[in-house]
């Protein structure tokens, strides 16, 4: 037999059966038997044994320190190495692995915890998330008539609520319930307006129909002037009326644009004939506007008035013009007339007897008035009053002035 083997290594030693002990803080605990070799080959392999198992104590610890392993999964590999460690075919310091395993067990727990307060926290701003898109939602059901972008931030929020996280089931079901609710209630108060809409629109078609019938009724009228009276009017109640659905309401403005072209293109035909016709009656007014052009400016307004008389029976019986020449050879007859007129007048109130005697009055009385204010000065600068000198003399001048315009009015009834 060979000799018991009493080793200087701490943490374990050979038998002389060759059996092989670690040492714990228990007692001694058998871990293999070792026949092929010295006892310190023994040894040296059960130290490798327990580096293995260090090592996947390290590992272990790195994972749970420096990356987001799952703390389940944490503590599933926790267990396995504590009962590996427990078991250990191996010689080395099995208690600081223990503890090892003990630290990582707290330091995992602690991750749980925070995990779990995470989890919660998430939780909890995805449930405020999800009840503010159900209360937009249901705003939108109750109040938006913008039915396109309505449906549109609908279907945004029901993407918001599949992206946000999930809640607690049951308030889960309850929210998810309520935008629903809100989505079907928006699509049936959308049904329900533009149910209405296409009422209303057929009412407008109506209204449309009847204008539309009265133009095409009056289309072929030669009564010009009362005819495009009516098609002003009509026009004003199509626009009054309102839209129609598309396709009725370019069918029927086809219509209705057809029947006022047929008309005014033909009041414009026989307006250009008899237009064309015209043009000699245009050619002599404007002989006659030049004739009358020659009275101004007028210098003797009863003889210009006699002329202009002549001038305005020649032009009745010229006839009547081109509606595009009408207006300027109107009107530079009109001006002629005007400044006759002022002539007229301006001749009549030079031989008002009562306005000249008034005229001549005023000059009288202003010039008595110079007269009496000057021997008024003259005592004044006798008896030294400086105050009633300049007095005098601003009255003086304000009259003067006064009798300047008094003369020259009195000058035009000359």
């Amino acid at each position: 037999m060979r000799e018991d083997t009493v080793s200087t290594d701490p943490w374990g030693r050979v038998d002389d059966d060759g059996t092989v002990y670690v040492r714990t803080a228990e007692g001694e605990r058998a871990v293999g038997s070792w026949q092929a070799g010295e006892p310190e080959e023994a040894l040296a392999y059960f130290h490798r044994k327990y580096d293995e198992l260090a090592g996947q104590v390290q590992l272990l610890e790195q994972r749970v320190k420096g990356t987001d392993l799952a703390p389940a999964q944490a503590e599933a590999s926790i267990v396995k190495l504590r009962e590996a460690v427990a078991d250990a075919h191996a010689i080395g310091d099995l208690a600081a692995l223990t503890a090892r395993l003990d630290g990582l067990t707290e330091l995992v727990a602690k991750r749980r915890e925070e995990v779990k307060a995470a989890r919660e926290q998430a939780r909890a701003e995805a449930r405020t998330t999800k009840e503010g898109i159900v209360a937009e939602a249901e705003r939108i059901a109750d109040e938006t008539t913008h039915w396109k972008s309505g449906g549109e931030r609908l279907r945004e929020l029901v993407e918001e609520w599949k992206a946000a996280d999930r809640i607690d089931r049951v308030t889960e079901a309850a929210l998810w319930k309520r935008l629903s609710a809100a989505r079907t209630a928006f699509a049936k108060r959308r049904k329900v307006y533009f149910a209405g809409l296409d009422e209303q629109r057929e009412g407008i078609r109506a209204a449309k129909e009847a204008i539309v019938a009265e133009a095409e009724a009056i289309a072929d009228s030669t009564d010009w002037a009362q005819t495009a009276a009516v098609y002003r009017d009509l026009m004003q109640r199509w626009k009054t009326a309102g839209r129609a659905s598309r396709e009725a309401e370019d069918e029927l403005w086809a219509r209705f644009k057809g029947a006022q072209d047929q008309f005014f293109h033909a009041r414009s035909a026989v307006f250009a004939e008899r237009d064309a016709s015209l043009a000699a009656n245009a050619e002599v007014k404007e002989e006659l506007l030049i004739e009358a052009e020659k009275l101004l400016p007028v210098t003797d307004a009863r003889s210009a008035r006699v002329t202009l008389r002549n001038l305005l029976e020649r032009w009745e019986a010229a006839g009547p013009v081109p509606r595009e020449q009408r207006d300027r050879l109107e009107g530079g007859l009109r001006k002629v007339d005007e400044a006759v007129r002022k002539a007229e007048d301006a001749e009549w109130k030079r031989s008002n007897p009562e306005a000249r005697a008034r005229a001549q009055s005023t000059v009288d009385q202003l010039r008595t008035s110079i007269e009496q204010l000057e021997k008024r000065l003259g005592k004044a600068q006798a008896a030294g009053r400086p105050k009633d000198v300049k007095e005098a003399e601003e009255a003086i001048t304000a009259r003067r002035s006064w009798l300047q315009e008094a003369e020259r009015t009195l000058a035009e009834f000359s």
